[in-house]
């Protein structure tokens, strides 16, 4: 019988495996799957909707230092990490995320060590990166803070996360309430439930500030980032979206130290 931890990343893996992140049909279209041009358009894709993941993750500060990516999706960070020439380590629940990332590495001549495991439990000895990456990947687990916690264990002292987490009290939020609870006459149904169930994969978490310091309560330096999304200002007047706060946005950018003991 399998645990609920299991069942529930037994599902999530089950949603991805059929789509890597950022690889729907309505970003590439037509073009031929898994060729240059079909990994420049969700690379493109993805920077523009999302462009402040460069100056989050600053890749090119990191060359020469060993990097692990949590949830390398389709592999569009991960090239980023690759180019900046670290020692670069990735891992995923699907098998469809390491070989789309796998293909795309080898179409630029680069390299990383990609296995297919979940994180929960890390294959890494303690102390053994320099930074770990995750962006967007952690709150579809059943426990994130197994999570955070190898996360914990496998960097250095003084060794950094950088990733992003979804941050409940947001528009994104409020939409998808309004869709999956007030107009079905339940609005008795709160924000974690319908995030849970109607999200991308079953289980989906997002978190407020101060949920998102206690995760990472043993570590040091926590810069917490809200960021609007194009989630969150979807057909949206553009006079009102420039007047929209950060504050309420979907993403949490997320960099926080690990202390010494």
């Amino acid at each position: 019988m399998l645990t609920k931890s299991k069942s529930i990343n037994s599902d999530v893996k089950k949603y991805w495996e059929i789509t890597p992140c950022g690889t729907d049909k309505y970003i590439t279209g037509d073009i031929d799957p898994l060729t240059i041009d079909w990994y420049e358009r969700v690379e493109s894709y993805r920077y523009s909707i999302e462009p402040f993941i460069h100056s989050i993750a600053q890749f090119t500060r990191y060359r020469g230092k060993r990097v692990l990516e949590i949830g390398v999706g389709a592999g569009t960070d991960h090239l980023q990490w690759a180019r900046a020439n670290t020692d670069l380590y990735g891992v995923d629940l699907t098998e469809a995320a390491i070989e789309v990332t796998r293909k795309r590495l080898e179409l630029y001549d680069l390299t990383s060590n990609l296995q297919k495991i979940d994180a929960e439990t890390l294959p890494f000895p303690d102390g053994y990166f320099d930074a770990v990456y995750s962006w967007g990947v952690i709150h579809h687990s059943n426990a994130p803070e197994l999570i955070i916690g190898e996360i914990f264990r496998v960097l250095k002292t003084d060794g950094e996360f950088i990733g992003m987490l979804y941050q409940r009290p947001s528009l994104t939020t409020l939409r998808v309430w309004i869709k999956f609870a007030l107009l079905k006459l339940k609005p008795w149904k709160s924000f974690k439930n319908v995030l849970y169930n109607h999200v991308e994969s079953i289980g989906t978490k997002a978190y407020t500030v101060s949920e998102v310091e206690g995760l990472f309560e043993n570590f040091i330096n926590i810069s917490i980032t809200p960021l609007l999304t194009a989630g969150d200002t979807n057909r949206l007047p553009q006079w009102l979206i420039s007047c929209l706060p950060n504050s309420i946005g979907w993403f949490l950018g997320i960099r926080a130290t690990k202390k010494s003991k």
